[in-house]
C-alpha cells in the first residue's frame, strides 16, 4: 500500500490521485469506506463534514483529509473500540487528531457541541451527528441545511476561516439555492447568505 503522504508531495502522483478521488476510487475514498464501515459495525453514530460533505453534496473540492462528527460519547468509543485497529492517534496525546493507519491519512474529529469557526460561544454549534446526518451512497453526511449554517457561522467568526464563505457560494451556485433558502438556516447566519446568494445571483445575470 503507498503512503497517501508521498503520493501527495509528488505533483504527478498527486495530481493521478486527485483524478482518482473525484471518480470516487483512489486512496482517500478507499479509506472514508473503511472508516464509515467500521463506525457502522461499532454502532457509532457520525456524519462526514468537512470538503469530504462538500463532495457528497456535489461540489468537487480536492481534500487530503477527512473530517467526521461524533457525539463526546461516540469519540470515547472511537478511542477505546478502534485505536490500533487501523487507526492511531496522529501524535502522542491527541485527542480529536488520528491517522487512518493504511493509507497515512489524517482523520479529524469534531465532536457535538463545540463551535464552528473561532470556537467562541454562538448561536449555532455542531450537533448531535444523529440528528443531522443524511445517508448519501452509504455514507451519512452532515445534511445540506446545517453544511451550510455551520460554514456561514464558521466564516463569519473567524478571519482565517474565509474559505468557508466561498464554500457556500459554490454551493449556492451548485445547488441552486435562491435567498428562500435562507429560511431553513439559524436567523444568526441568514444575512449572510442572502449577500452571498444576490451576489451569485448578480454575477449570472451581468454574465447573460
Amino acid at each position: 500500500m503507498q503512503d497517501f503522504q508521498e503520493v501527495i508531495s509528488s505533483p504527478r502522483a498527486a495530481y493521478a490521485e486527485a483524478l482518482r478521488f473525484f471518480q470516487g476510487k483512489g486512496m482517500l475514498n478507499d479509506a472514508l469506506g473503511r472508516l464509515v464501515a467500521d463506525l457502522d459495525a461499532k454502532g457509532i453514530d457520525y456524519a462526514v463534514i468537512g470538503a469530504v460533505a462538500l463532495n457528497q453534496h456535489g461540489f468537487q473540492r480536492l481534500t487530503v483529509d477527512i473530517d467526521i462528527l461524533l457525539s463526546v460519547d461516540g469519540l470515547e468509543r472511537f478511542r477505546n473500540e478502534l485505536i490500533g485497529f487501523g487507526y492511531r492517534p496522529a501524535f502522542e496525546g491527541a485527542r480529536k487528531k488520528f491517522t487512518i493507519t493504511r493509507e497515512n491519512i489524517p482523520l479529524e474529529v469534531i465532536t457535538a457541541g463545540e463551535y464552528p469557526g473561532d470556537g467562541k460561544p454562538k448561536p449555532v454549534v455542531f450537533p448531535q451527528p444523529a440528528d443531522f446526518a443524511v445517508d448519501i451512497e452509504g455514507v451519512k453526511t452532515i445534511t445540506l441545511e446545517k453544511l451550510v449554517e455551520l460554514k456561514l457561522a464558521s466564516g463569519i467568526s473567524a478571519p482565517h476561516r474565509l474559505k468557508d464563505l466561498a464554500d457556500v457560494q459554490e454551493l449556492i451556485k451548485i445547488k441552486r439555492l435562491d435567498v428562500s433558502f435562507s429560511e431553513k438556516l439559524d436567523e444568526s447566519v441568514r444575512p449572510k447568505f442572502i449577500e452571498l446568494a444576490e451576489a451569485v445571483s448578480m454575477a449570472e445575470d451581468e454574465s447573460n
